[in-house]
């Protein structure tokens, strides 16, 4: 071989020097990011923060908890007792989410929230009897609409102060084929009638038309009830929702409650168990 021929051949490093793939170590994954944990108390403040946004959509848009203090809707609602109050099923009051939820027109019949005509910042609670556009007229316990009867069942009722929860039921009149629900009035003499003909000054007597945009509502407890038969007629746009059952019910100044000298015996007397669950009809 000469020279030139040994330097034409082709010098390469030792086979050594390249290692096997297969016996070459694994290059380990990158680990990921991993944020510090959080702590107990940041756990906590967000979930309350979540809650309570939560609790504020249901309040705003879907359902409300309320109370009524006074008895203008006994045996209906009674004193303390605390129910919900669909918000959404008139459909005027949620206009972001109002398409979303099921909806109806109001009714006759339906017991209603709304904000008291006078003072705006109170709420009230009725049963809507007259329509936009009826006819209504009051006599004595009987009520007509555009001429007609107004199909109720009347209950006669013992007055025996605004501190009990239920008032006790003297007579019950036959019921109505057609009477949705029930009301109750007290024991009423002549003179009583006479007292009320004075006082009252939208539909008694003489029948009074509900405007358009408007309705007439009267508490089921008809003789201790503040309504449009002496304030006039309701807004539409002032109506809240409508009242869907009891979800508490605690009177504190029941007094047919025994005081055993124990608070906790004496509040648990003063829960209205069976009231709880009772849908508001």
């Amino acid at each position: 071989m000469t020279e030139e021929q040994q330097l034409e051949v082709p010098v390469t490093e030792p086979a050594a020097s390249y290692p096997d793939s297969q016996f070459a170590a694994p290059v380990p994954p990158a680990l990921p990011y991993l944020p510090p944990p959080k702590s107990f108390v940041r756990d906590i403040f967000e979930m309350a923060v979540v809650t309570a946004i939560q609790l504020l959509f249901l309040w705003t848009f879907i359902a409300q908890g309320m109370m009524v203090p006074t008895g203008s809707m006994q045996n209906t609602i009674n004193i303390g007792d605390r129910f919900f109050a669909n918000k959404f099923i008139f459909g005027r009051n949620t206009p972001l989410i109002g398409s979303l939820l099921p909806a109806r027109d109001i009714q006759r019949g339906d017991v209603i929230i709304f904000k008291f005509p006078q003072d705006p910042a109170i709420n009230y609670v009725k049963r809507v009897i007259g329509m936009p556009g009826d006819e209504v007229r009051i006599r004595g316990t009987q009520v007509f609409i555009n001429g007609r009867e107004l199909p109720e069942q009347r209950v006669t009722v013992d007055q025996i102060g605004g501190e009990y929860a239920t008032l006790p039921e003297v007579a019950t009149d036959a019921a109505h084929p057609d009477a949705p629900y029930r009301v109750y009035y007290q024991t009423k003499t002549e003179s009583d009638l006479e007292f009320e003909a004075g006082s009252e000054r939208y539909g008694l007597g003489q029948p009074v038309r509900v405007p358009d945009g408007h309705y007439f509502v009267m508490g089921d407890n008809r003789d201790n009830s503040l309504d449009s038969r002496y304030w006039g007629f309701v807004p539409r746009d002032n109506i809240i929702g409508h009242a869907l059952y009891v979800h508490w019910s605690y009177n504190a100044r029941e007094p047919e409650t025994q005081q055993s000298g124990s608070v906790l015996l004496d509040t648990l007397q003063k829960i209205q168990w069976k009231r709880i669950g009772q849908a508001v009809k």
